[in-house]
């Protein structure tokens, strides 16, 4: 009996089979260039360079802001009996701004004012808190009634006959800044030379700066 499949061609396998051998080659990966790696290093190390001044800038505590927005005179007066006195009365309005990103409380704010670096008064008002990057308006008022001007009465008489009288002012706060849970003492300074025009009552000019 014949098979069906009889005349089907077919291709009979060797009695010893060849080996057939793969070789894998590992990829080729260039050797690292040198100045690659150092511009990396460099671009890691002024990248971490700048965060840290970063953090630096917007956590190290700093001083208060102190400015003396407005000096107005309210009344002075020279009296020649039966001493040579001399009453005058001072309003400022101080702007004590936050520039660190924490809030900052303050215990008081000092105004003495003083005539040709000898100081003459002294006002003290009260503290308050500011919050952080805020700002506080503090008023405050001197009043001297019958001050006597014994050192520099020869200087008063000359400023009185040109109808101009210098002052000088000195505004200091402290306080203590909230950073975390630490407080860090913190004060500014500022200081105003005014002049003061006799004949009118006013203030003729005010020069301000602030100190370390």
């Amino acid at each position: 009996m014949t098979s069906k499949f009889s005349n089907a061609p077919y291709t009979s396998l060797p009695s010893h089979p060849i080996p057939h051998n793969v070789i894998v080659l590992p990829y080729y990966q260039p050797p690292p260039n040198p100045s690659l790696i150092f511009l990396r290093r460099c671009l890691l190390f002024t990248s971490v360079i700048l965060l840290l001044s970063a953090v630096v800038f917007f956590l190290y505590p700093s001083d208060p802001a102190l400015q003396v927005d407005r000096i107005r005179l309210n009344h002075i007066r020279v009296n020649s009996s039966p001493k040579l006195t001399l009453d005058i009365s001072l309003s400022l309005l101080m702007r004590v701004r936050n520039r660190d990103f924490f809030s900052l409380d303050y215990d008081s704010l000092d105004v003495s004012v003083g005539y040709r670096g000898r100081e003459l008064g002294l006002v003290r008002s009260q503290g308050g808190k500011l919050r952080a990057r805020g700002s506080s308006y503090v008023n405050a008022t001197l009043d001297l009634n019958g001050l006597q001007i014994i050192h520099d009465v020869f200087y008063l008489i000359e400023d009185l006959a040109r109808g101009v009288i210098p002052f000088d002012t000195d505004t200091m706060i402290e306080g203590e800044l909230g950073l975390l849970f630490f407080k860090i003492p913190i004060k500014a300074r500022v200081s105003c030379e005014v002049y003061v025009n006799t004949n009118n009552q006013t203030v003729a000019r005010q020069d301000c700066y602030p100190e370390s």
